[in-house]
């Protein structure tokens, strides 16, 4: 488990409540990632990118609620392509990481995503899920939220939650309660 750097990414992809975009066609909106030393676990770099949806390209209120990512925002944004192309020119300038989530949702949105565009699968790394991880070493009885995660470290929610950059860093706050490296207060 012990690798040179993490990986950590976090996406928002399109969403609704009433049903009218289903599973398995969200799209990636937001990529957020940042590059954590393995040895201190400090963040190193970061890399944000928002990316226009072609099938809902039209955020419905929902997605822009819980994201407080608007429409413009994803209106003036890259393409899937273009904005993977960019996020491999940031990526590989790093060697020997870990790509970790909260979770396996992110590991298959961007697989679905790679899917749907004919896309190469961008990442050539293992993935953890930290979110299983974390509740395996702090013995857990079920996988918290991120939200209630960064709680139970003591800590505050640092940004806006749903924001795929803002969650990304919030789990990098966690990689020590994942590894087992602190303990959470209970």
């Amino acid at each position: 488990m012990q690798a040179e750097r993490y990986l950590v990414i976090d996406f928002e992809a399109t969403c609704c409540d009433k049903g009218t975009v289903a599973r398995d066609h969200m799209e990636i909106i937001e990529i957020g990632a940042v590059m954590v030393d393995g040895a201190s676990l400090a963040v190193v770099d970061e890399f944000q990118s928002f990316i226009r949806p072609v099938r809902h390209p039209v955020l419905a209120p929902f997605c822009t609620t819980l994201t407080s990512i608007e429409q413009k925002d994803v209106d003036s944004a890259p393409l899937f392509e273009e904005a993977i192309d960019h996020f491999k020119t940031w990526l590989y300038q790093y060697s020997d990481f870990l790509f970790c989530s909260w979770g396996d949702y992110d590991l298959k949105q961007l697989r679905q995503d790679c899917a749907f565009h004919n896309v190469p699968y961008p990442i050539n790394a293992s993935h953890m899920n930290v979110k299983r991880l974390m509740a395996e070493r702090q013995k857990l009885s079920k996988k918290p939220g991120l939200g209630e995660a960064i709680r139970m470290a003591g800590m505050t929610f640092a940004g806006a939650h749903h924001r795929g950059i803002d969650d990304a860093r919030n789990i990098a706050r966690l990689l020590p309660y994942a590894f087992g490296e602190a303990r959470l207060n209970r």
